[in-house]
């Protein structure tokens, strides 16, 4: 698969809990090498949609297919293959509370390679820590023994685990301070670089999405309402679109982007 072609592709989305449709006819394209932003007012259904793609939530209806293979209703087995080549840092982190980051990097090395070498795995795990911005020392702690920044890395270290090629980011920067979700978004870019990743990222942050992102789609009346590059939503005559990025934090937003783009 090249850059450029679609390594995510969902059509016609409906997702529903009773009576209320969160989703009805949504398409979406992520193409591979992209760092692509989300975004959309409450209760869009934008973890909703992550969820689908991953296969925690059954859809009512379409199709998801990654990597140019279908996902929904596939035989856990089958997909299994599929999912070691993504990784994911849920909101929040969700690290196990009684495991040491580096237990925690090790869960899905083991889920996968149950006879792996344990002095191996504590290679690997080690070599993660480092690559997520921890200190070294960093693995033998447990999460409770960490900040909100160092839990996001460790997060991080543990979606690396696997050498995936597509990593699903869920508001990576919540709770952070300005200064560690600047630091946070020049991880996630200098990892898409090196390791040639391709990221879903799901985010409230306008600084983010004008830091890192290379597209943004934005959802809103249960499906994907635009696609393209802040410019390009820049052009469209969308209520929502135009709130939210030439509100006050928008603008803002965007004149640190300029400041930052003329210093380069």
């Amino acid at each position: 698969m090249k850059a450029g072609e679609p390594l995510i592709e969902v059509r016609g989305l409906k997702n529903s809990f009773g009576r209320q449709v969160v989703h009805e006819g949504l398409d979406l394209e992520v193409l591979k090498g992209e760092i692509l932003g989300v975004v959309g007012g409450s209760g869009t259904g934008k973890s909703v949609l992550m969820r689908s793609i991953i296969g925690l939530q059954t859809p009512d209806e379409g199709e998801i297919t990654v990597f140019g293979e279908p996902m929904i209703g596939r035989p856990e087995e089958e997909a299994k293959h599929v999912r070691r080549r993504w990784g994911i840092l849920f909101q929040g982190s969700a690290l196990f509370s009684t495991l040491t980051v580096a237990e925690n990097v090790q869960v899905p090395i083991r889920e996968y390679f149950p006879q792996m070498d344990p002095g191996l795995l504590d290679e690997i795990a080690a070599y993660k820590v480092v690559m997520s911005g921890l200190p070294p020392e960093s693995g033998p702690k447990y999460p409770a023994e960490l900040s909100g920044g160092m839990k996001k890395r460790a997060g991080i270290a543990r979606a690396l685990a696997l050498d995936p090629e597509l990593l699903f980011l869920d508001e990576p920067t919540a709770g952070l301070d300005p200064i560690g979700a600047a630091a946070f978004d020049g991880l996630v870019n200098e990892l898409r670089d090196a390791l040639g990743l391709t990221i879903f990222l799901i985010t409230h942050d306008l600084d983010t999405l004008y830091a890192i992102c290379d597209r943004v789609a934005v959802l809103a009346d249960g499906k994907v309402v635009a696609i393209g590059t802040i410019p390009e939503l820049l052009a469209l005559d969308h209520e929502w679109i135009q709130e939210y990025f030439r509100g006050p934090r928008g603008r803002a937003a965007a004149s640190v982007a300029d400041r930052e783009e003329a210093r380069a």
